[in-house]
């Protein structure tokens, strides 16, 4: 398949990604050709049973044994775990224990819970986006049913102690289960020990939109999310998108394959990226973790957080825009709703902090050339709105 040859610069990855070549060309495959109801008896139904095993296969072998159930995408696999857990553990404890920084596929889930009566602990966060542990330890408690972390934060890049975590809720003899939001993590970074279910979005990982997958440990078990005719061992009816199911396979199995090889290119961009811009502007804030990583505490390398004091953020996207340098200001699946950044703000950022705040997201697609245009037409971009604001 030829690919079109890119006359921009794309760094809204976190929003999401371009979708890969062979991806495309597998999901062309079983919409044109093998395009069978995969659970009719004969041979074109068969073929499509058996991309979806072999879509379930790749996922597996990313993350060991279990179970995976395939989904619309991360925020149906966040609503199953989290809705999942609270029906299932209801009569063990009322007490659920997440962050101030989730991402709203998991915080509108909390918010309806306490509307039920559930108590929903959010456990707050440093200047960095770092959990304070020390306050999730005093929360986890007898009576807590679930414990739902984040892998990596979306809107600053912040690699949560999920592994951390799940020794905390081990020591305590809680039976909480835990829910790990590993939409901006997986394939990006390994995944977490100890965790007992993960949600998975496809068009993350270069795969398409509307995929996705909760997995769930051996063992875990919660009620159906969607019911009919028994799709999906009975967790998610309706008949399967086969086609979206088979390329977030491939997507799973090329992001898995790379990932050690990916993880050091974004490493050495974002690294010359934040450092372009220290250089070329005063009164700039990393609210990124400076040191990039995998282990809790650091960035990630996919992701980076930056507040131009002095501009508004929404101005230099659309100034960027005009260049073909697509950047966001936060979360897009929240860029419909007014008000600030709550990750930001729980991160004690002042208003104005916020209000220039750019987010720049990184993928394997990206090269040194775009970073070095991307730090010239930002520094531009921020000069020129701090001296016209000058003359106001």
């Amino acid at each position: 398949m030829i690919r079109t040859v890119k006359a921009m610069i794309y760094l809204d990855n976190s929003a999401t990604t371009r979708q890969h070549p062979r991806v495309t060309e597998k999901m062309i495959q079983m919409m044109d050709v093998t395009f069978g109801n995969p659970s009719s008896l004969h041979h074109m139904g068969l073929e499509g049973e058996k991309a979806i095993k072999e879509a379930r296969g790749s996922l597996l072998d990313a993350l060991g044994g279990g179970t995976v159930v395939f989904t619309s995408g991360g925020t149906e696999a966040d609503n199953m775990a989290v809705f999942g857990v609270a029906e299932a553990l209801k009569r063990r404890g009322k007490k659920i224990v997440s962050t101030a920084v989730e991402h709203p596929a998991v915080e509108e889930c909390l918010s309806k819970l306490e509307e039920m009566g559930f108590d929903v602990v959010r456990i707050g966060v440093d200047q960095n986006c770092r959990l304070d542990t020390e306050q999730l330890e005093d929360a986890i408690d007898g009576d807590t049913i679930l414990v739902s972390i984040m892998g990596v934060n979306n809107e600053v890049g912040t690699v949560m102690p999920v592994n951390e975590v799940a020794d905390i809720v081990k020591g305590k003899n809680a039976p909480a289960l835990i829910h790990c939001d590993g939409v901006q993590s997986f394939g990006k970074i390994p995944v977490p020990a100890g965790i007992d279910m993960l949600s998975i979005s496809g068009h993350k990982i270069h795969g398409p939109k509307g995929s996705g997958a909760l997995w769930l440990r051996k063992g875990v078990n919660i009620p159906p999310f969607i019911r009919g005719g028994g799709q999906e061992k009975g967790m998610r009816s309706g008949t399967e998108n086969v086609p979206a199911i088979a390329g977030l396979g491939v997507a799973a199995a090329i992001g898995t394959e790379n990932m050690e090889s990916n993880f050091k290119r974004a490493e050495s961009l974002r690294k010359m990226l934040m450092e372009g811009l220290e250089d070329g502007l005063e009164d700039i804030i990393i609210n990124s973790p400076r040191q990039g990583g995998s282990d809790p505490g650091s960035c990630s390398p996919y992701i980076l957080n930056v507040s131009f004091l002095g501009t508004r953020g929404e101005v230099i996207l659309h100034t960027l825009e005009q260049d073909e340098i697509y950047v966001s200001t936060g979360s897009a699946c929240s860029s419909n709703k007014k008000g600030q950044s709550h990750v930001l703000k729980a991160m004690g950022l002042k208003d104005k902090e916020i209000e220039g705040a750019i987010r720049f997201s990184l993928s394997w697609d990206n090269t040194p050339e775009e970073i070095e245009m991307t730090v010239e037409k930002t520094v531009d971009a921020v000069k020129r709105f701090r001296m016209l604001g000058s003359f106001r």
